[in-house]
């Protein structure tokens, strides 16, 4: 049996190109590493070879498969993984799909409405694959007890979600050998984007699942539960190595906001990298600063750490208690550590999230208010965007917060603009607010320009263009 598992191009997703740069496909190199014993299995990655649809149409043709796995990384694309499943299926109805990612786990009854799709996956697929590909191969009895939905004689079945992966050290190595590790690792199309690596080839690492705090806005807890489970010590070690001997990785990035959430397995981490040989840059891409302080930013920068990502959110206290309601650290600890861990040399970006339901004019200027106070290296401003499954997404629904014409599954109508209405503000002054509050932090001191041109590799003239290119994209937002 062959089984070929598909990225879909999300560049044919208006706008996609400010949200996303190519990285491995981590997922389904994991779910490959679990089957490959059992069936063989390829990857298609559209995105990285920037495939055209008649493109992909050639490459399945080519790949023959008699199951093709889709994965979509969020409902703003949703669309994405519904045109290959449309593409698979004119090859050959015979070909049976199976749509997996966020997607799939958030949104199945949406998904399942397509008849292009014979299975849908809910939850962590990494067993319900196996079995799936045992019951299709004849070598189990029947379909996994749980994790799928799917129709039978036209009416939806749902076995409800899998069950979250306790012992994650089960879970093997990634089968990046099914992939060209170079195209991931050597370069990156985004390059305009401080959270990028600037040392190459690079990887990007994950150590864990799951998320205990619950914020209003966010879907991990109902993606990946709301237990912490991670993988130990020796476990990521190995993976480093792995990364480091075979594909010779100079650099990588953590890509989970809990990689510091339990003290002694992080210290035990960076620990070994210093006592292995294993240092290198390495960029904590979305960092809880309530996990942080003076001794641990001093270990994450001995060992190598030069970037670190902060998710502040809100600078108001009602907003973050009554509205957020999940991750909770004070404003003075939050410059503590920012300031310290530039005074260790790293470059340090601050998260800030305006236009929550409730949220005043005024709560929203002491958020850019303390933006500034906190003095981050970079700081970015996002117009909130409510997401299903979560708290935020039920107040706004219940309460009649959405903006009118807001479409959960666009990107182009989620991004760019303010996505909830207020009586005190309207989607386009949020639009112009964080646009111009953006230029006017980051950019109005000469030294913030000097050291954000330098980090991005670029002249002061070219950053001067990027701002103008933002300020005008701005307009056409609102139009």
């Amino acid at each position: 049996m062959k089984l070929t598992l598909i990225v879909p191009n999300y560049r044919l997703a208006k706008d996609a190109e400010h949200m996303y740069y190519a990285y491995a496909p981590y997922n389904l190199c994991v779910l490959a590493a679990r089957v490959e014993d059992i069936c063989e299995v390829e990857i298609i990655d559209a995105y990285v070879d920037d495939m055209s649809r008649p493109d992909l149409e050639a490459a399945i043709r080519k790949s023959a498969p008699d199951v093709a796995g889709i994965t979509v990384l969020m409902d703003q694309m949703a669309h994405s993984g519904h045109d290959v499943a449309g593409i698979v299926k004119k090859i050959s109805p015979n070909i049976l799909t199976i749509l997996g990612g966020v997607y799939a786990t958030m949104n199945p009854m949406t998904a399942v409405e397509d008849d292009n799709f014979d299975y849908i996956c809910v939850g962590e697929g990494e067993y319900v694959l196996r079995d799936l590909i045992k019951f299709l191969k004849k070598e189990a009895p029947s379909l996994p007890e749980k994790g799928l939905v799917y129709k039978e004689n036209g009416k939806i079945v749902d076995k409800g979600r899998s069950a979250f992966i306790e012992d994650l050290n089960a879970i093997p190595l990634p089968a990046y050998h099914l992939i060209d590790f170079d195209k991931y690792s050597k370069e990156v199309s985004r390059r305009n984007s401080v959270d990028c690596p600037r040392t190459f080839p690079y990887a990007r690492l994950h150590t864990s699942r799951g998320c205990p705090f619950g914020c209003s806005f966010c879907q991990v807890g109902a993606i990946s539960g709301k237990t912490f489970r991670y993988r130990s010590v020796e476990k990521v070690i190995e993976e480093i190595k792995l990364l480091k001997d075979r594909y010779g990785i100079k650099s990588f990035i953590v890509s989970e906001s809990n990689f510091l959430f339990n003290r002694k397995r992080v210290e035990g981490i960076l620990n070994a990298m210093i006592e292995q040989d294993l240092v290198m840059p390495w960029l904590s891409e979305d960092t809880g600063v309530m996990h942080m302080d003076k001794d641990l930013l001093k270990l994450m920068r001995k060992s190598g750490c030069e970037y670190m990502g902060c998710a502040i959110e809100t600078g108001n206290d009602r907003v973050m208690n009554e509205i957020i309601q999940g991750k909770r650290f004070s404003k003075e600890h939050a410059i503590e550590v920012v300031s310290f861990a530039k005074e260790l040399g790293m470059y340090v970006a601050a998260n800030f999230i305006i236009g929550f339901p409730t949220e005043t004019w005024d709560e929203i200027r002491e958020t850019l208010r303390f933006a500034e106070l906190l003095n981050a290296d970079y700081t970015r401003i996002f117009n909130l965007v409510p997401l299903k499954n979560t708290k935020l997404w039920d107040i706004c629904e219940k309460d009649g917060f959405f903006k009118e014409g807001y479409d959960h599954f666009n990107m182009t109508a989620s991004w760019n603009a303010s996505s909830v209405r207020s009586n005190e503000y309207s989607p386009n002054d949020l639009t112009v607010l964080r646009v111009f509050e953006w230029d006017r932090i980051n950019f109005g001191v000469a030294e913030k320009r000097i050291k954000t041109a330098k980090r991005l590799e670029m002249t002061e003239e070219d950053l001067k263009l990027m701002r103008k290119k933002t300020r005008d994209n701005l307009y056409a937002s609102i139009k």
